[in-house]
């Protein structure tokens, strides 16, 4: 039903997540939306990360590719874009988790983009933690 909604998402959004450009080529990369879709890249991201056991919300500030440590789980900003002001605001990062409890070889917990406005579209299914993005500065 989650993978439904954000194939959804995806076909609506077009281009603005779907493709990603980097300045002055119009070839793609993973570094963030293209320029077409009016999204400004910015260098940290305001994430807020929930302890399901514990109950406990921590607001974590991670500057792009400096990893930060919530519990078990290393997580690192790749790209961090937010809409100009003049428009409505929303965040979308480029974000991957690793848990230190996995196995050295395993994939990342997760990866891929978390959008602000659309929490519930691409998020990281863990047993104990839950991961938000909330806004790019």
């Amino acid at each position: 039903m989650r993978r439904v909604a954000f194939l959804m998402l995806l076909a609506l959004a077009g281009p603005a997540l779907g493709q990603v450009t980097n300045p002055g080529t119009s070839q793609g990369s993973d570094q963030g939306p293209p320029a077409e879709a009016a999204w400004v890249r910015k260098r940290s991201a305001q994430l807020q990360a929930l302890d399901k056991v514990t109950a406990r919300i921590t607001v974590l500030d991670a500057t792009v590719d400096q990893p930060v440590r919530f519990g078990t789980l290393t997580i690192t900003v790749r790209a961090c874009n937010a809409r100009p002001p003049d428009e409505v605001p929303d965040a979308a990062a480029f974000i991957e988790v690793r848990d230190s409890l996995a196995e050295p070889s395993a994939p990342p917990a997760f990866r891929g983009w978390m959008l602000a406005n659309a929490p519930a579209a691409h998020m990281l299914e863990h047993p104990v933690y839950d991961l938000r993005i909330l806004d790019c500065r």
